[in-house]
């Protein structure tokens, strides 16, 4: 599995803790920046990673900001995308269980370094339940259809 990950600088540095605990994970991870913790606008991020999952060049992808808020507003424009906040587990693991998500979004300033390894591993390794839960993400493809036409 590819994963594209990408960070503003408030996320920096928890960015830099998951990527090399992605690879230890065993998956492929690519990193959109921002590559220090110099002030960044978190949109320029969100909309490079967002647009590589989109278009297909990577499964999932993770964003982290402050509170995970601006990241997911962002995410959510793009067709195909179905993001979430995860500051915890239980939200990461139902999220890909029920709505099959494509991209987490994570707040540095509410979510610590283990807790964010947690997250991110859970949610990398859980499934999408299907069967009761195709009807609903078929209508998601509907409004993308016609908002995205």
């Amino acid at each position: 599995m590819k994963i594209a990950i990408g960070s503003d600088h408030r996320g920096f540095l928890l960015k830099e803790e998951l990527k090399n605990y992605i690879n230890k994970l065993g998956f492929d991870v690519k990193d959109f920046g921002c590559h220090d913790e110099d002030t960044c606008d978190y949109p320029d991020t969100a909309s490079e990673v967002a647009n590589k999952v989109s278009q297909g060049h990577f499964d999932r992808g993770i964003l982290i900001c402050a509170s995970g808020c601006g990241m997911n507003i962002v995410a959510n424009k793009f067709p195909n995308i179905r993001a979430v906040i995860a500051n915890d587990v239980n939200i990461a693991t139902v999220s890909r269980a029920h709505n099959d998500t494509n991209v987490i979004t994570i707040g540095s300033k509410y979510v610590s370094s283990d807790v964010a390894k947690n997250i991110v591993e859970l949610w990398l390794t859980s499934d999408y339940e299907g069967e009761r839960h195709e009807g609903r993400l078929n209508k998601l493809k509907q409004i993308e259809n016609i908002n995205f036409a």
